[in-house]
């Protein structure tokens, strides 16, 4: 599968730009920053004792628990920007957790082709294997990865974009406080911040890619990424999101979760159109 020749650049330049600051956290709801920490800190605020951010974490594992017994619709939307071009992967579809079936419609998009053909791709998850086709050099022919041994080739992308490990990502957060009550696809939801260990970003990610972060964090010195979670009164997640901001450059996920418990239908395709693949990078695979 051929890369697009821009994404890989881009992304160099969110790890490793040389004018970033490390430590610049967001301050806005649309950059899910460390608000409600430094609200914590102000005078008169408590801040949170040790058994209520335990509670908190349990709370939110319990939610992802929750989630990966059921089905979801996916609408997720990966930002990556260097300061001047963003770069767009929106990956929509239905994910079945307890089945281990799914299908997603990945594409990719950014300023310099708005209006253009975007770059897609279909995946096809049934079981063990992701399936994914929709390519024109492939003619109807679908390539096949076992799952658990997809890679994740960029920073706060999943392995074939497989919604699980996004939410393996959450359950591994830590520092957790909790924001509030907010809207998320009309109903109210309890809204949860806090930060991903190194373990965490890095969970499933290529050697070159870690390596590439070990130099951004000794350039940049030490590494935020943020990530916050929004549970609904079922205790399901509703919507997630990672962020590793670099003052003007950085990287935003964010996956909404909607029609929990609905029925996923994929198919595997024809095994006499399938192509094994050993591993898979690039913009669209993550």
């Amino acid at each position: 599968m051929q890369r697009h020749p821009l994404v890989p650049l881009v992304v160099a330049a969110a790890l490793l730009c040389a004018g970033c600051s490390g430590e610049s956290g967001p301050g806005s709801e649309s950059g899910g920053g460390a608000g409600s920490a430094r609200e914590a800190e102000k005078p008169g605020n408590a801040s949170p004792s040790r058994s209520a951010v335990a509670d908190h974490g349990a709370v939110v594992r319990a939610a992802v628990a929750a989630t990966k017994k059921s089905s979801a619709r996916i609408d997720e939307r990966i930002e990556i920007g260097d300061g001047t071009t963003e770069y767009v992967v929106s990956i929509k579809g239905d994910f079945d957790w307890a089945g281990a079936r799914g299908r997603l419609a990945v594409s990719l998009r950014n300023a310099a082709t708005a209006g253009k053909t975007s770059p897609r791709m279909e995946e096809i998850f049934d079981g063990d294997t992701v399936y994914m086709g929709g390519f024109a050099e492939m003619e109807g022919s679908w390539g096949s990865i076992h799952r658990n041994r997809a890679e994740a080739h960029y920073v706060l992308r999943a392995p074939m974009n497989d919604p699980e490990h996004v939410l393996r990502q959450v359950a591994l957060m830590r520092r957790i406080s909790k924001v509030g009550e907010e809207a998320v696809n009309g109903a109210p939801a309890v809204h949860y911040r806090g930060v991903l260990n190194d373990d965490a970003v890095t969970l499933r990610m290529a050697k070159d890619m870690r390596v590439k972060i070990d130099a951004a964090r000794e350039q940049l010195g030490a590494i935020t990424v943020y990530a916050d979670a929004w549970i609904d009164r079922d205790g399901r997640i509703v919507r997630t999101r990672l962020d590793w901001p670099m003052g003007a450059a950085g990287v935003k996920a964010t996956m909404n979760l909607a029609d929990h418990g609905k029925p996923v239908r994929a198919k595997a395709p024809d095994p006499g159109k399938v192509v094994p693949m050993p591993n898979l990078g690039g913009p669209l695979p993550g």
